[in-house]
């Protein structure tokens, strides 16, 4: 959807003359509005992403339709036009709430420019804005990030499951976020007030994880001194999460399905069994139905756990959200970790998206964290988390020119290999765009002067890319 931009301004030439340009240089709608009392109307009718208002006209002044817009629009973006004169007053402006000024006459490029930067900050107050409300929409989904197709029926799947108290398995590779959605499940459920207890099965000893799930008696072996009470005890009123639950024992896995069929437990060294009330959440990144056939996975335990079944796709399968997790992840992590927001670089981004992600979300956690320690700028280069090497790079070489540049000198073979990146990458910016430069500066995340730069030197000619 095109960003909209108010232009308030008492000269008819000016209005015209910003409409003509703006619309087709920034890919924007303009509506233009004489008055400062016409602008107000506006806005209440209509929502913008910019105001450009000058400073100086009759009537209602810019100053005073400033006030008022921030007064009833508090979030709205405002950039103020001002003669040479009134840069006094244009501070003053700023010190109100006006984004950005700038001085009439102006050069036509700085003026793109510093709307171009007013644009993405009100393109970032309208996501944050968008987020809010999906995340109130989305309840205990706040974690999970994702607005493809896939990951919209995955949400749908764990509303509709956490409405039951039945068991759910929940499937997927390592990394995708087994945990996440289980916890999910449950802060949606009738159970959000009760406890969730997470067992990680794999990492409790085998010996040790019946007591640790039901609990035992003082005197049921050599070191148990005193009663201890069970995690699905713990859990009464609420979820057991039981991780990765492939990787139990058929000893134990007995155990569980008595659990399962009866819910009640038996603590060991206690003659008499317990109820519990509790609701089962398991998950595993194996092939259960594969473990069965091998005689390693009870099938009657598993009917009994996959009652409702909720999938996770890996990364791979839902890669148009890279950028949005990339995002929630840089945020999550420089707060914790009390660091100064970053970002991707373009490259970096560009090579997370060809990535194979073996290890999902995980594995690219772990990455960004590592960027986030060791960058030293706002963004985060490639080689800061270890990448950009030899496969990444051969990523932008077209087939078969890998054999024709070692025919050649270091420096003709970078030569030609930046020719062909930019070549690729810079044609399908601009026919996404339909050969718009600055849209496709925006998405390159470059100035729309240095994009124009790059284009010239690779002779890259936005006229072939416009419909």
């Amino acid at each position: 959807m095109k960003q909209t931009i108010l232009v308030v301004d008492d000269e008819q030439d000016m209005r015209d003359l910003l409409q003509r340009s703006l619309e087709p240089d920034l890919n924007c709608r303009v509506v233009t509005a004489g008055t400062g009392e016409e602008a107000l109307k506006k806005l209440s009718d209509s929502s913008f992403d910019l105001v450009l208002a000058d400073i100086k006209m009759p009537g209602m002044g810019g100053l005073e339709l400033l006030g008022l817009i921030k007064s009833q629009h508090p979030q709205q973006t405002v950039v103020m036009m001002t003669a040479y004169g009134g840069i006094d007053t244009a501070v003053t402006a700023m010190r109100h709430g006006a984004y950005d000024f700038i001085v009439k006459p102006f050069e036509y490029d700085a003026l793109l420019v510093r709307l171009e930067k007013a644009l993405e900050r009100a393109l970032l107050i309208r996501e944050n804005r968008q987020l809010r409300i999906d995340r109130g929409q989305r309840d205990g989904l706040q974690d999970l990030v994702g607005n493809s197709t896939i990951m919209k029926r995955v949400y749908e799947t764990i509303r509709t499951v956490a409405q039951t108290d039945l068991t759910v398995l929940i499937t997927g590779a390592s990394g995708v976020g087994k945990d996440l959605a289980a916890r999910a499940v449950h802060q949606l459920s009738p159970r959000r007030s009760g406890p969730f207890v997470a067992v990680n099965c794999p990492t409790v000893p085998e010996q040790i994880l019946e007591s640790e799930l039901f609990g035992y008696r003082k005197g049921a072996f050599t070191h148990a001194t005193q009663n201890k009470i069970g995690l699905f005890q713990e859990a009464s009123g609420g979820t057991i999460f039981l991780d990765e639950i492939g990787d139990i024992s058929l000893a134990m896995q007995a155990k569980l399905l008595r659990v399962l069929q009866e819910k009640e437990i038996k603590p060991l060294g206690d003659t008499r069994t317990i109820s519990v009330d509790v609701r089962i959440v398991a998950s595993t990144n194996q092939d259960l139905a594969a473990k069965i056939s091998r005689g390693e996975f009870r099938e009657d335990l598993f009917h009994r756990l996959n009652v409702l079944p909720l999938r996770l796709p890996s990364l791979q399968e839902h890669v148009d959200d890279l950028p949005l997790i990339a995002g929630h992840l840089l945020r999550k992590h420089c707060a914790a970790l009390d660091r100064p927001l970053k970002r991707l670089s373009p490259e970096l981004m560009e090579i997370f998206k060809k990535r194979a992600w073996t290890g999902n979300v995980r594995e690219m956690e772990n990455l960004i964290i590592q960027g986030i320690l060791f960058a030293d700028g706002v963004e985060i280069q490639p080689a800061e988390v270890g990448l950009g090497g030899p496969q990444e790079a051969a990523a932008g070489i077209p087939t078969g020119m890998d054999e024709e540049l070692l025919r050649l000198t270091y420096k003709e073979a970078k030569a030609k290999v930046l020719e062909a990146f930019n070549a690729r990458y810079i044609g399908r910016r601009l026919t996404d765009t339909g050969g718009n430069v600055t849209q496709a500066a925006r998405d390159c995340g470059l100035e729309r002067q240095a994009l124009q730069q790059i284009m010239r030197r690779y002779n890259i000619s936005a006229e072939n890319y416009r419909q």
